[in-house]
């Protein structure tokens, strides 16, 4: 389809508008942001997926910078070194904002007439870190929607000294813990399914799920997907107004072109009939030969002139041809994405649902064989009672935040955990 764009933008000035549009929508796809990431402050140890496509006005085809194309990571000073480009500020940065940047040093440093698209794609949130009492401190990575329960349970739950919490009663609190991060996420792909249902069956609005009937942060879940379902849509639309404008453009061509075949006729016409007016004198040696030569050779240079029209006509024509498929296999390309993505979404869901049940069994185990200690667990009852707070840099400085297990986490956040009562590691 680039190609076909590209052909076509050659074809005359008039058409130049409508390859900037087309290249608006070709950049749609190379940059699948979503409306999470669009206001999401870039900082260090992020990863970044970058490409970079320039748009040649003067000979109107795009050109794929391979040499910058790739992954890329916010260093330790905020910055991000890119070929050609070299080191860019990029930590408390937007992806937009440093696509701009980008496309912007690549102009100037080569005196570039058109500047180059970037398209900066968040690939991998940079991670969080557990500390304190937690079963495993360290690294781990974000994922959104992180609370600080779900942190500490990738962290393996809280610490336990040997003398604390019998193994049975920390079975519990991991089995619980996971049971929790795994129906958060069933829960997302809930929501997720239903968008797609929405989308293959062209419904503006998304229905709530009798799944999340009675989960309390079932509006919220259907909200995102509702943004990423407008944002697709947003989109088609721009790659069909595109292709819709050209095929204005191609069918406005196709009416100059018949008028003028049309003119060119009627001129041939009036030719032939001043031919046939003089070739009788030409014959009776009243007229000189060369006069008749000439209009003999002005009528094949209209004819020629006919042909010429009606060839580009019926190009036109084809193209116009070539856009209706174009958006007919928009269409269906996207109907046939939405279905493999929801069998996918089949497949996480009955996969989640085995583990849920898997520690559903875990947690009822534990309180078979120690009812007193897994209850007091789940009530949360006497010790171990923790705290926690993270420690997160806001505009360059760094605070910490007195936090609770819903707390929401962000990517490069520190989470203190403390437990009352336990002695320092070692």
């Amino acid at each position: 389809m680039i190609e076909y764009m590209t052909r076509r933008a050659l074809q005359g000035p008039r058409r130049v508008s409508a390859g900037i549009s087309l290249i608006a929508a070709f950049l749609c796809l190379l940059s699948p942001i979503g409306a999470y990431a669009d206001d999401y402050k870039l900082g260090v140890m992020d990863k970044l997926r970058i490409r970079v496509v320039e748009w040649q006005t003067a000979e109107g085809t795009f050109r794929d910078w391979g040499a910058i194309t790739g992954d890329y990571t916010v260093g330790p000073s905020g910055n991000l070194s890119v070929p050609f480009v070299g080191e860019t500020a990029a930590a408390g940065k937007t992806t937009t904002e440093v696509a701009k940047t980008i496309g912007d040093q690549l102009q100037q440093k080569f005196g570039l007439l058109d500047r180059p698209d970037a398209s900066v794609e968040l690939a991998e949130y940079r991670p969080i870190f557990i500390a304190g009492d937690a079963q495993t401190p360290g690294q781990y990575p974000y994922g959104p929607n992180l609370t600080v329960l779900k942190a500490v349970s990738l962290a393996g739950g809280l610490r336990r000294t040997p003398d604390g919490l019998q193994g049975v009663e920390r079975n519990f609190i991991n089995a619980d813990g996971n049971h929790e991060v795994y129906v958060a996420e069933r829960n997302r792909l809930y929501a997720k399914r239903a968008r797609l249902l929405a989308e293959l069956q062209g419904k503006p609005q998304i229905e709530m799920p009798k799944e999340l009937a009675d989960v309390e942060d079932a509006q919220a879940l259907v909200a995102e997907e509702t943004a990423i379902m407008q944002a697709r849509e947003k989109r088609m639309r721009l790659q069909l107004t595109a292709i819709e404008d050209l095929k204005k453009l191609l069918e406005n061509e196709i009416t100059s072109l018949d008028k003028k075949s049309t003119t060119q006729t009627r001129q041939a016409d009036l030719a032939r009939e001043e031919l046939k007016g003089i070739g009788n004198l030409a014959d009776r040696g009243l007229v000189v030969n060369s006069r008749v030569l000439t209009i003999e050779q002005k009528i094949a240079d209209m004819e020629g002139k006919i042909l010429d029209l009606d060839t580009a006509s019926l190009r036109a024509k084809q193209d116009i041809n070539k856009a209706v498929q174009d958006a007919t296999n928009l269409g269906n390309d996207r109907e046939a994405e939405l279905a493999v993505q929801r069998q996918q979404v089949e497949a996480d869901i009955a996969g989640l649902t085995l583990k849920i049940e898997m520690y559903r069994n875990l947690m009822s185990e534990a309180l078979s064989k120690a009812p007193e200690a897994a209850a007091r667990s789940a009530a949360a009852k006497g010790p171990p009672q923790a705290t926690f707070s993270i420690v997160r840099e806001q505009e360059g400085k760094t605070a910490e935040i007195p936090a609770e297990e819903n707390t929401p986490v962000l990517p490069g956040d520190v989470v203190k955990v403390t437990v009352a009562g336990l002695p320092p590691t070692d």
